[in-house]
């Protein structure tokens, strides 16, 4: 059973830094382009980043570009969400999605993602 189990969320200051997992299983991560989506309160979900299969192709938000940093490793099964100067702004339930797609594809955030986890709770405040 495919599965995406996120962690590293919390509660942290304006300007400090958490990083995001997620963890997967059931499935090739290889063939797989993983996004990261966030959604607040009275708000509607958006697209954070996301990263290709290979890696080699990534998108950013304007939001977040120059402060988060998406990563993976797939002989861990596991994709990173690195997230710096953080902003309450950015506080919200982090979910991380997988999309099948071939291996030397590009990322979009605009495609519809298949498989979700349950997330995982951002806290920016002082």
């Amino acid at each position: 059973q495919l599965q995406l189990v996120e962690s590293g969320g919390g509660l942290v200051q304006p300007g400090g830094s958490l990083r995001l997992s997620c963890a997967t299983s059931g499935f090739t991560l290889d063939y797989y382009a993983i996004g990261w989506f966030r959604q607040a309160p009275g708000k509607e979900r958006e697209g954070v980043s996301c990263i290709s299969p290979s890696g080699g192709s990534t998108v950013y938000a304007d939001s977040v570009k120059g402060r988060f940093t998406i990563s993976r490793d797939n002989a861990k099964n596991t994709v990173y969400l690195q997230m710096n100067s953080l902003k309450p702004d950015d506080t919200a339930v982090y979910y991380c999605a997988a999309v099948r797609r071939s291996i030397v594809s590009l990322c979009s955030l605009r495609v519809t993602y298949d498989y979700w986890g349950q997330g995982t709770q951002v806290t920016v405040s002082s």
